[in-house]
C-alpha cells in the first residue's frame, strides 16, 4: 500500500446502492478513489488507519437542484450585481454545502464553468458542479425577473453571473441558445416550461415554450449526448415535458398518478423540492420575497407530501433537491426530514445518493461505496436509517467529510 492509502475500519456501512446496512465494513481509499470494500479484515500494510467504531459511513450527498449563484432570495435586481460579488457570494454558498455533506451538486441555472473550475483548481472549496449554464425561458418566462414596465431588453440578462437564465423565443432562437450553452460547458440543459413563483409576470399555471421549441431543445441536447431538465410544477405541463423527451423533471409538486405512470414509462426522474417551499413560507418576507411570490406557493407547500405519495406509489424515481436560494441556503439539508416523514429513510438516502448519481450519469462515480468511485465520504454519529435528522444542522453530527480522498473535515477521535 502507498503512502496515500487510508484504511477506514469498522464502519456501519450504508453504501448508497443497497437496500440495507453492512455491519463491521472495511473500505481502503488510495489517491481520489475507493479501492476496496470489504466485510473481511484488512491488513494495513503503510496505511493510515482509521477506527470508526461502529459509525455510519456513507456516500458524499448529492444535491440535484440547487443555484449558488442565487445569492439573495430577492432575486429582481440581482442580476444588477457584479459579478465579481456574485462569484465571493457563490463560494460562501458551496463552502456551507460542502460542509452540510454534499460533495456535489447539480446547479440548475447560473453557475458556469469559471465556478466549476475553481473549484476543480482549489480555490473555491465546494462540492464536485454539474452544470447546465444559464436555464432557457421564454419572453415572460420563469427566468425573466423584467417587470410589466421595464422597458429594457431580455439581452441584459443573457452572460450576467448574477441571472439563472437566458430569454430565447422560437425554434432557431432555442437551438442557437442550447448550442451556445454546450459550447460554454453546460453538461445537460435547464429549460422553464412552467410558471414560476418568483418571477413577477407568468402564473403557476402558464405554459412555456410551445411544443416546437420543446422538440427543438431535446433534439439539440440528445444531439450533444445529455438530457434536458425542465422545471415544471402543474401536472399538465409535466404531461407535456415528458411526451416532448425531457428527461428531469424538476419540482413536480401537482402530477398526478395518471402522469407519474407515464413517467415511469418514459424512463424520467423526478426531483421534488418540498424544503424551499416550507423555507419560504417560514422566513420569505423576512428576508425580502416579494408579496406577489409569497402569493404564488400556494398548493406547493401544502401538497409535498402528497406529490411523494404519487411518484412512490407509481415508482417514479425520485433523486434529491432543494432549490434554496439566497439566505435559505442553509436549509439544504432540511429536505430529508420533510421526505422521511412520508417515505422510508432508506430511499431517501438513496434520493441522495445513487439515484441522484443515476440522474447525473456517474453511477459508480459518485452516490456509492464501490471499488472505482471517487472517495466522496461522510462519517455520520449515528444512525440516520433511524433519525434523518443526523444529516441536518449543518453538518453537526458529520464527524468526517471527504472529498476525492481528502478530509474536508476529520473530528474521528
Amino acid at each position: 500500500m502507498s503512502d496515500d492509502t487510508i484504511l477506514l475500519k469498522n464502519a456501519r456501512l450504508i453504501d448508497g446502492v443497497l437496500d440495507h446496512a453492512i455491519e463491521n465494513a472495511n473500505v481502503i481509499i488510495e489517491g481520489k478513489y475507493i479501492r476496496e470494500v470489504s466485510e473481511r479484515e484488512i491488513k494495513p500494510g503503510t496505511a493510515r488507519v482509521i477506527d470508526l467504531k461502529g459509525r455510519t459511513l456513507m456516500p458524499g450527498l448529492i444535491d440535484c437542484h440547487t443555484h449558488v449563484t442565487v445569492t439573495q432570495i430577492a432575486q429582481a435586481d440581482q442580476a444588477l450585481l457584479p459579478d465579481s460579488l456574485i462569484a465571493a457570494r457563490a463560494s460562501a454558498i458551496m463552502r456551507g454545502q460542502i460542509m452540510r455533506g454534499f460533495t456535489t451538486i447539480r446547479d440548475a441555472g447560473g453557475a458556469d464553468g469559471g465556478l466549476k473550475r475553481a473549484v476543480e483548481d482549489g480555490l473555491f472549496l465546494g462540492p464536485r458542479l454539474v452544470i447546465c449554464g444559464q436555464a432557457l425561458s421564454q419572453s415572460g418566462g420563469h427566468s425573466d425577473y423584467r417587470s410589466r414596465n421595464d422597458p429594457r431588453s431580455a439581452d441584459w440578462l443573457t452572460r450576467r453571473l448574477g441571472s439563472i437564465g437566458r430569454v430565447c423565443d422560437g425554434e432557431p432562437d432555442v437551438r442557437k441558445a442550447v448550442r451556445e450553452e454546450i459550447r460554454q460547458g453546460a453538461q445537460f440543459i435547464k429549460i422553464m416550461a412552467n410558471g414560476g413563483i418568483s418571477t413577477p409576470t407568468d402564473p403557476i399555471q402558464f405554459l412555456q415554450f410551445s411544443r416546437g421549441e420543446l422538440l427543438a431543445i431535446v433534439e439539440e441536447a440528445q444531439n450533444a449526448q445529455t438530457y434536458v431538465a425542465a422545471h415544471v410544477y402543474t401536472d399538465e405541463a409535466i404531461l407535456r415535458a415528458v411526451e416532448c423527451g425531457v428527461r428531469s423533471i424538476e419540482h413536480a409538486s401537482l402530477v398526478t398518478p395518471k402522469t407519474a405512470r407515464r413517467m415511469v414509462e418514459a424512463d424520467a426522474i423526478a426531483v421534488p423540492t418540498l424544503v424551499v417551499y416550507e423555507a419560504l413560507v417560514k422566513f420569505g418576507a423576512k428576508f425580502g420575497f416579494p408579496d406577489y411570490a409569497l402569493a404564488k406557493i400556494g398548493d406547493m407547500a401544502s401538497k409535498g407530501a402528497q406529490t411523494l405519495e404519487v411518484l412512490h406509489e407509481a415508482g417514479v424515481p425520485m433523486a434529491y433537491g432543494t432549490d434554496c436560494g439566497g439566505q435559505l441556503h442553509p436549509q439544504q439539508s432540511e429536505e430529508f426530514v420533510l421526505r422521511g416523514r412520508v417515505l422510508p429513510a432508506m430511499s431517501v438516502i438513496k434520493s441522495a445518493t445513487s439515484i441522484a448519481a443515476r440522474l447525473l450519469r456517474m453511477e459508480g462515480q459518485v452516490g456509492c461505496i464501490a471499488p472505482g468511485a471517487f472517495a466522496d465520504l461522510i462519517v455520520v454519529d449515528g444512525d440516520p436509517l433511524a433519525d434523518l435528522a443526523l444529516l441536518t444542522e449543518q453538518g453537526r453530527h458529520l464527524l468526517a467529510i471527504m472529498k476525492e480522498g481528502i478530509f474536508v473535515k476529520n473530528t474521528i477521535n
